[in-house]
């Protein structure tokens, strides 16, 4: 882990903190760290708690590496929220402020998400800042987001607070910022009393449409010849 990402084990649970010290912005490194971090906790057969820094989950992908690190950056996003819908043991996302983009892509990849009340912004920007959402983004909001959100926050770049956050799909819940770990913790300690088998296998498979449209985004970022 290098000094933005931290990793503590408790109980079966791993915490996998991000803290940049700043918007936590999605960098290749920091992906990189990140996709270490879940190999840890896949080895140390522990469910997993994802939080960011106060009042900042991420606010998406660095842009500030270089349009010629883009692909890679975004491949190394993609694959992220991946390994996070198939990963073998529970994956709850405590948000403590701002997720944006690539950031609220995460929540779309997680067993149970819970937020941080306040005056926060949760959504997916891209089309407000002059970008095209990428495939496997596409498949995650329509896995995840209620039908009238999934078109508002794809095609508008809508961001909302917390609670029309939570209507739309992105959080499950919503809790003081105070409470907001404690209440992280209580559902992956419930998560993970399920039969671990029983809840991996029942994952991939309510989840197929969505991996295997994500899989297909993957592809699609390496094929200078896919469909725009």
């Amino acid at each position: 882990m290098n000094e933005a990402t931290s990793y503590s084990l408790t109980d079966d649970i791993a915490t996998i903190t991000m803290d940049d010290g700043k918007v936590n912005a999605l960098s290749p490194e920091l992906l990189a760290d990140l996709a270490n971090a879940f190999e840890r906790a896949q080895a140390d057969e522990a469910a997993v708690v994802l939080t960011g820094r106060p009042r900042t989950f991420s606010a998406g992908f660095d842009l500030r590496c270089g349009p010629e690190r883009w692909p890679e950056m975004v491949e190394a996003g993609a694959r992220l929220a991946e390994r996070m819908l198939t990963f073998p043991r529970p994956v709850v996302v405590a948000c403590p402020g701002n997720a944006i983009a690539m950031g609220a892509l995460l929540l779309l990849s997680a067993d149970h998400r819970v937020g941080g009340a306040g005056e926060f912004r949760i959504g997916l920007n891209e089309v407000a800042i002059g970008l095209t959402l990428p495939w496997f983004a596409i498949a995650l909001a329509r896995h995840r987001l209620t039908r009238p959100a999934f078109d508002l926050c794809t095609v508008s770049g809508a961001l909302l607070e917390p609670r029309a956050a939570q209507d739309a799909g992105f959080l499950d819940g919503v809790v003081a910022v105070d409470e907001l770990m404690d209440a992280a913790y209580a559902r992956a300690r419930a998560l993970n009393a399920l039969n671990p088998s029983a809840h991996a296998a029942t994952k991939l498979r309510v989840r197929k449409a969505v991996i295997a449209g994500v899989r297909d985004g993957i592809e699609r970022i390496a094929d200078p010849n896919s469909e725009p």
